[in-house]
């Protein structure tokens, strides 16, 4: 899920907010203006309804987001790099780089989440329950008691044992501790998934057609995601099971043709693309790589101005190439093809381009290692 806009940087980590969270927001701020806290706490201003409700959205996003900082803080304490989080429709993520190496730091990273969660929702559940006892019993001890209520659901709800939730990830570290084997488990969390995402489609419509409304399509709007990223995270693993102990080295197209940034789009198109049948050219400098320029990226130069645009202009820029040794793990180098939408990366040694990968080789790779497990599970 990408990012509409930035935030800026919490422990390091770029935060962004993609569009669709405003959907959701302004859900929020109209459900407890409008109707809850009306409901609720009658005789009371416009205007105090409509900061009572932003002010419990605000501040209900803020702990969305303390969630996915101790995801990423933790991640990052136990060796992994985290690329960013992301608010967005359905929360948020924190978009890890690479895999727990263990099932404890496995369980380390998806447990804190819940636990934020949790210390939050207590954290204003007390705070509801003094100014209750201290007889305040007005509308901000509404906002109070909504926001302990929001976050004890949401510490609940995460840790449901079934991908993509906390609690899948909860459920894979605890089969993986047992078996040994984490492709195993990653398919016993997104199996876990379905189930959770039937259910829920199941429960939403049947609620929605007795009378529910949208909050039962809501309900069989969040199956409908669980079942969508269960199924890829089990894809995932599989293809990270296939890939297991190939190291870049060994699937990279080595020594690639390469150009000057100078050079036109239109002397690409003329004198590489169709002499080569390259879909992708890397750019260097002095054996160094600057850039990265695809197909996808010339296409969308008009005809007129190939002449005078040069490779520079339309290329992924150096700042955002994934580059990648010849001796990594490719399974470590998957997660990083995102970076750069061309899907490829260049593989450097001492500094100088000796390789590329791309999602044919990555392809092929896959389908080499396929065939071995199904040898090795046939023995």
């Amino acid at each position: 899920m990408r990012a509409s806009f930035r935030l800026g940087r919490i422990v390091g980590v770029p935060v962004g907010v993609n569009w669709s969270v405003l959907v959701i927001f302004a859900l929020i701020w109209w459900g407890l203006s409008a109707n809850l806290f009306p409901t609720s706490y009658p005789d009371r201003s416009v205007v105090a309804y409509v900061l009572a409700g932003l002010a419990a959205a605000v501040v209900f996003f803020l702990g969305l987001l303390a969630h996915e900082v101790s995801h990423a803080v933790v991640a990052k304490r136990n060796g992994l790099g985290v690329g960013g989080i992301t608010l967005w429709l359905f929360g948020g993520v924190a978009e890890l780089r690479g895999e727990a190496r263990t099932p404890g730091a496995e369980l380390r990273i998806a447990g804190v989440g819940p636990l934020v969660s949790l210390i939050i929702g207590a954290f204003f559940g007390v705070l509801a329950m003094l100014l209750n006892l201290a007889g305040v019993h007005g509308l901000w001890l509404g906002v109070m008691a909504w926001l302990g209520g929001i976050n004890l659901l949401l510490a609940v709800f995460n840790i449901l044992p079934a991908a993509p939730l906390d609690g899948g990830r909860l459920l894979r570290a605890a089969v993986w501790k047992a078996t040994g084997d984490r492709t195993r488990a990653t398919v016993v969390a997104a199996r876990a998934g379905w189930v959770l995402g039937l259910a829920l489609i199941g429960f939403g419509l049947f609620r929605f057609l007795t009378g529910a409304g949208v909050g039962g399509l809501w309900l069989a709007l969040i199956g409908w995601f669980l079942i969508g990223a269960a199924s890829l995270e089990e894809r995932q693993a599989r293809v990270g099971s296939a890939l297991r102990g190939i190291r870049v080295a060994d699937v990279m197209t080595p020594q690639p043709q390469t150009a000057s940034g100078e050079m036109t789009v239109a002397d690409f198109v003329d004198n590489y693309l169709f002499a080569y049948r390259h879909t992708a050219l890397p750019l260097t400098e002095d054996g160094r790589p600057v850039g990265l320029v695809t197909l996808d990226r010339v296409r969308g130069v008009p005809s007129d101005a190939r002449g005078s645009t040069t490779l520079e202009s339309v290329a992924c820029r150096s700042d955002e190439l994934v580059l990648a040794s010849p001796d990594e793990q490719l399974t470590d180098l998957l997660p990083r093809l995102s970076d750069c939408a061309d899907g490829r990366a260049l593989v450097v040694a001492d500094g100088r381009l000796v390789g590329i990968v791309s999602p044919s080789d990555i392809s092929r790779a896959v389908q080499r290692g396929s065939m071995r497990d199904q040898v090795t599970a046939g023995r």
